[in-house]
Protein backbone atom coordinates (compact mmCIF):
# COMPACT_ATOMS: atom_id res chain seq x y z
CA UNK A 1 0.00 0.00 0.00
CA UNK A 2 1.06 3.48 -0.80
CA UNK A 3 0.26 6.55 0.90
CA UNK A 4 0.01 9.61 -1.33
CA UNK A 5 -1.28 13.14 -2.50
CA UNK A 6 -4.37 12.85 -4.34
CA UNK A 7 -4.09 14.00 -8.41
CA UNK A 8 -6.83 16.49 -9.35
CA UNK A 9 -8.40 14.11 -11.38
CA UNK A 10 -8.99 11.90 -8.92
CA UNK A 11 -11.09 13.73 -6.62
CA UNK A 12 -14.23 12.73 -7.59
CA UNK A 13 -13.15 8.70 -6.82
CA UNK A 14 -12.59 10.40 -3.24
CA UNK A 15 -15.56 12.18 -3.02
CA UNK A 16 -17.60 9.06 -3.76
CA UNK A 17 -15.16 7.07 -1.37
CA UNK A 18 -16.08 9.19 1.26
CA UNK A 19 -19.77 8.91 1.16
CA UNK A 20 -19.77 5.67 0.63
CA UNK A 21 -17.79 4.57 3.66
CA UNK A 22 -19.78 7.04 5.49
CA UNK A 23 -23.15 5.89 4.04
CA UNK A 24 -21.65 2.45 5.27
CA UNK A 25 -21.68 3.40 8.90
CA UNK A 26 -25.09 5.61 8.60
CA UNK A 27 -23.37 8.35 9.63
CA UNK A 28 -24.93 11.02 7.30
CA UNK A 29 -28.49 10.16 8.72
CA UNK A 30 -28.41 12.76 10.83
CA UNK A 31 -27.18 15.46 9.02
CA UNK A 32 -27.70 14.23 5.14
CA UNK A 33 -26.16 17.92 4.02
CA UNK A 34 -22.53 16.90 5.05
CA UNK A 35 -22.60 14.50 2.17
CA UNK A 36 -21.95 17.67 0.00
CA UNK A 37 -19.42 18.64 1.75
CA UNK A 38 -17.66 14.76 1.97
CA UNK A 39 -17.91 14.78 -2.32
CA UNK A 40 -15.58 18.21 -2.38
CA UNK A 41 -13.93 18.20 1.36
CA UNK A 42 -9.62 19.28 0.32
CA UNK A 43 -10.73 20.41 -3.49
CA UNK A 44 -10.71 24.49 -1.78
CA UNK A 45 -7.61 24.66 -1.50
CA UNK A 46 -7.23 24.70 2.09
CA UNK A 47 -5.97 20.69 2.48
CA UNK A 48 -4.20 18.17 1.28
CA UNK A 49 -6.06 15.61 -0.02
CA UNK A 50 -3.90 12.18 0.83
CA UNK A 51 -5.19 8.55 -0.63
CA UNK A 52 -4.01 5.09 0.13
CA UNK A 53 -3.70 2.95 -3.30
CA UNK A 54 -2.95 -0.96 -3.47
CA UNK A 55 -2.91 -2.26 -6.58
CA UNK A 56 -4.39 0.74 -8.14
CA UNK A 57 -7.59 0.13 -6.07
CA UNK A 58 -8.01 3.45 -4.06
CA UNK A 59 -8.61 2.20 -0.06
CA UNK A 60 -8.64 5.54 1.72
CA UNK A 61 -8.27 9.21 2.07
CA UNK A 62 -7.66 12.21 4.72
CA UNK A 63 -7.37 15.54 4.61
CA UNK A 64 -4.87 17.41 5.95
CA UNK A 65 -5.41 21.20 6.68
CA UNK A 66 -3.26 24.31 8.13
CA UNK A 67 -4.80 26.29 10.20
CA UNK A 68 -6.97 29.11 8.44
CA UNK A 69 -9.95 31.40 9.89
CA UNK A 70 -12.61 28.73 9.15
CA UNK A 71 -10.96 26.04 11.09
CA UNK A 72 -13.47 23.62 13.06
CA UNK A 73 -11.00 22.13 15.63
CA UNK A 74 -7.61 24.07 15.11
CA UNK A 75 -7.36 27.25 16.85
CA UNK A 76 -3.42 28.62 16.06
CA UNK A 77 -1.26 28.84 13.27
CA UNK A 78 0.76 26.22 14.81
CA UNK A 79 -1.95 23.57 15.10
CA UNK A 80 -2.78 21.19 11.87
CA UNK A 81 -6.62 19.21 11.17
CA UNK A 82 -7.53 15.92 10.11
CA UNK A 83 -10.30 15.74 8.31
CA UNK A 84 -12.37 13.40 6.33
CA UNK A 85 -11.05 10.24 6.79
CA UNK A 86 -12.35 7.67 5.68
CA UNK A 87 -11.65 3.75 4.06
CA UNK A 88 -13.73 1.88 1.73
CA UNK A 89 -15.88 -0.97 3.89
CA UNK A 90 -14.04 -3.58 2.10
CA UNK A 91 -10.54 -2.14 3.27
CA UNK A 92 -11.37 -1.62 6.77
CA UNK A 93 -9.59 -3.43 9.64
CA UNK A 94 -6.53 -3.71 7.15
CA UNK A 95 -4.36 -1.08 8.57
CA UNK A 96 -5.28 1.67 5.66
CA UNK A 97 -6.87 4.35 8.81
CA UNK A 98 -3.70 3.80 10.28
CA UNK A 99 -1.50 4.57 7.04
CA UNK A 100 -3.46 7.53 6.37
CA UNK A 101 -3.45 8.94 9.96
CA UNK A 102 0.54 8.31 10.34
CA UNK A 103 1.31 10.16 7.22
CA UNK A 104 -0.95 12.82 7.99
CA UNK A 105 0.85 13.28 11.02
CA UNK A 106 4.25 13.47 9.46
CA UNK A 107 3.33 15.87 6.71
CA UNK A 108 1.81 18.18 9.98
CA UNK A 109 5.47 17.67 11.38
CA UNK A 110 7.71 18.21 8.40
CA UNK A 111 5.11 21.86 8.28
CA UNK A 112 5.99 22.72 11.51
CA UNK A 113 2.86 22.33 12.86
CA UNK A 114 3.47 21.88 17.00
CA UNK A 115 -0.45 19.79 17.36
CA UNK A 116 -2.59 17.93 15.10
CA UNK A 117 -6.31 18.67 16.18
CA UNK A 118 -9.42 16.43 14.45
CA UNK A 119 -13.45 15.56 15.42
CA UNK A 120 -15.06 12.71 14.65
CA UNK A 121 -18.06 11.30 15.69
CA UNK A 122 -18.95 9.30 19.36
CA UNK A 123 -20.66 6.57 17.04
CA UNK A 124 -17.05 5.72 15.09
CA UNK A 125 -15.60 3.90 17.88
CA UNK A 126 -13.26 1.86 15.55
CA UNK A 127 -11.67 5.44 14.52
CA UNK A 128 -11.55 6.34 18.17
CA UNK A 129 -9.53 3.54 19.23
CA UNK A 130 -7.40 4.29 16.32
CA UNK A 131 -6.78 7.58 17.62
CA UNK A 132 -6.04 6.86 20.66
CA UNK A 133 -3.36 4.31 19.84
CA UNK A 134 -1.70 7.05 17.34
CA UNK A 135 -0.87 9.37 20.26
CA UNK A 136 -3.95 11.37 20.14
CA UNK A 137 -5.69 12.33 23.24
CA UNK A 138 -9.36 13.99 24.42
CA UNK A 139 -9.95 17.47 24.26
CA UNK A 140 -13.51 17.91 25.23
CA UNK A 141 -13.41 21.93 25.94
CA UNK A 142 -13.10 21.53 21.73
CA UNK A 143 -16.04 19.40 21.27
CA UNK A 144 -18.72 20.47 19.23
CA UNK A 145 -21.85 20.25 17.00
CA UNK A 146 -22.22 21.65 13.60
CA UNK A 147 -25.57 21.22 13.21
CA UNK A 148 -28.41 20.58 16.14
CA UNK A 149 -28.38 16.62 16.56
CA UNK A 150 -24.95 16.09 15.43
CA UNK A 151 -22.26 15.57 18.08
CA UNK A 152 -18.51 16.10 17.46
CA UNK A 153 -15.83 14.81 19.89
CA UNK A 154 -12.28 16.67 19.58
CA UNK A 155 -8.99 14.65 19.62
CA UNK A 156 -5.31 16.26 19.67
CA UNK A 157 -2.04 15.03 19.44
CA UNK A 158 1.24 16.83 20.15
CA UNK A 159 3.96 16.61 17.76
CA UNK A 160 7.62 16.82 18.09
CA UNK A 161 10.11 17.89 15.41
Amino acid sequence: MIVREAYSSEMGTVGELRLEAYRAQNLLAENPGYADTLQVLGADGHGEVLVALEDARMLGTVVLEAWHPASEVARAADEAEIRGLAVAPQAQSHGVGRALVRAAVDRATTRGARQVVLSTRPAMKAAQRLYLAEGFTRIPDRDWSPVPGVALLAFARLLTA
